[in-house]
């Protein structure tokens, strides 16, 4: 019996190309050849399938290439004449989840072959389309590869052979809005039992019927007079003193930093840079402004278009840092900056 036929994609990273300094790889096509995960995905396939090529593209080129680098890589796909698709896992790697979420998507809209990939419940592309492409639900980082790609490869042998998917909680891919009949191996009763005192004895345990989270934040009033008003600075791209000297990670971020600003008028390329590994740092580099505009409020300062900018600002880095970290981190120095009497604060992205 013929082996099943999979195509397998990676970004430029796991390809073990390079890391950011390389997100602008282009699309390539590697016929014969497994690389990185695929390797683990093999060990599942065993004899019954075979990755017949790998496709690998960088995060940037393909995002900021989109029509190009898609219509490349489902031309190569339709080539090879796979049973199946793979891309990833991406674990919480921001642009490369959107990225598998994307590919897989178009695979199987205009090629109608199945497909599969996987990520952080965290990473933007599981809500993009975990409702549209199967996706497994991993860890945060790759050190989940040894339990994500044995799923993906399990799922993906299944779609290969039109085999009936059963529900997310067997199968390990994250709901997608439709509900599977199964049967449980113990009854209901006995179920709500033991998750109830898992509760009382503050345990972990899984609900069996997740409810939407709906994160509604209601705006503040408007500032009275912003002319008399203490404005601070807060960014999640990375902005840091020059060597970094809290060593923020530049992914999946740890903690956050607060520096001092008393003085300053203006980021130098001498005195600042960013710490932030999922953009390219170069702009930022050369002028650490363009992230943090303490030059602007230091103009606005002088023209009494604002009260004063706050001796101290506040950076952490966005990419691959968890909602709840991010919330943490917020719910501390929203603390200092209320005790220092900060009428308002503007949040700086990338």
């Amino acid at each position: 019996m013929a082996k099943i036929k999979v195509v397998h994609y990676i970004n430029q990273f796991f390809a073990q190309i390079g890391g950011e300094e390389k997100a602008e790889y282009p699309a390539e096509l590697r016929v014969g050849e497994v690389v990185g995960p695929g390797q683990a995905l093999m060990q599942t396939f065993g004899d019954e399938a075979e990755i017949t090529a790998t496709i690998i593209c960088g995060d940037s080129y393909f995002n900021e290439n989109l029509d190009k680098a898609k219509a490349e890589i489902v031309a190569w796909v339709k080539e090879q004449k796979p049973d199946v698709f793979v891309a990833g896992p991406a674990f919480n790697a921001g642009r490369y989840g959107v990225a598998c979420g994307t590919i897989c998507d178009a695979v199987q809209e205009e090629l109608g072959i199945p497909a599969v990939t996987g990520m952080y419940e965290e990473n933007p592309g599981a809500d993009m389309f975990k409702d549209k492409v199967y996706t497994i639900a991993t860890a945060n980082s790759a050190a989940g590869m040894r339990k994500a790609a044995p799923l993906v490869a399990k799922l993906a042998l299944k779609l290969a052979k039109g085999e009936k998917v059963g529900a997310s909680v067997e199968e390990g891919y994250m709901p997608n809005g439709v509900r599977v009949n199964f049967f449980e191996e113990e009854r209901g009763s006995k179920r709500a039992v033991k998750m109830l005192l898992n509760k009382l004895a503050d345990k972990p345990f899984v609900t069996e019927y997740p409810m939407p989270s709906f994160d509604h934040v209601a705006p503040n009033p408007a500032v009275k007079d912003i002319t008399k008003a203490k404005i601070a600075l807060v960014t999640s791209g990375g902005i840091v003193p020059k060597g970094n000297p809290d060593h923020i990670e530049s992914s999946s971020a740890s903690h956050y930093g607060e520096y001092d600003i008393a003085g300053v008028m203006d980021l130098t390329a001498e005195t600042y840079e960013t710490a932030h590994g999922g953009y390219d740092p170069v702009y930022a580099n050369e002028d650490p402004d363009r992230v943090l505009p303490v030059d602007v409020l230091r103009d606005m300062e002088k023209e009494g278009k604002i009260g004063e900018l706050h001796h101290l600002f506040y950076t952490t880095v966005g990419n691959g840092t968890a909602v709840a970290s991010s919330k943490a981190f917020a719910e501390e120095f929203s603390k200092k900056l209320l005790a220092d009497g900060v009428d308002a604060v503007i949040l700086t992205s990338t």
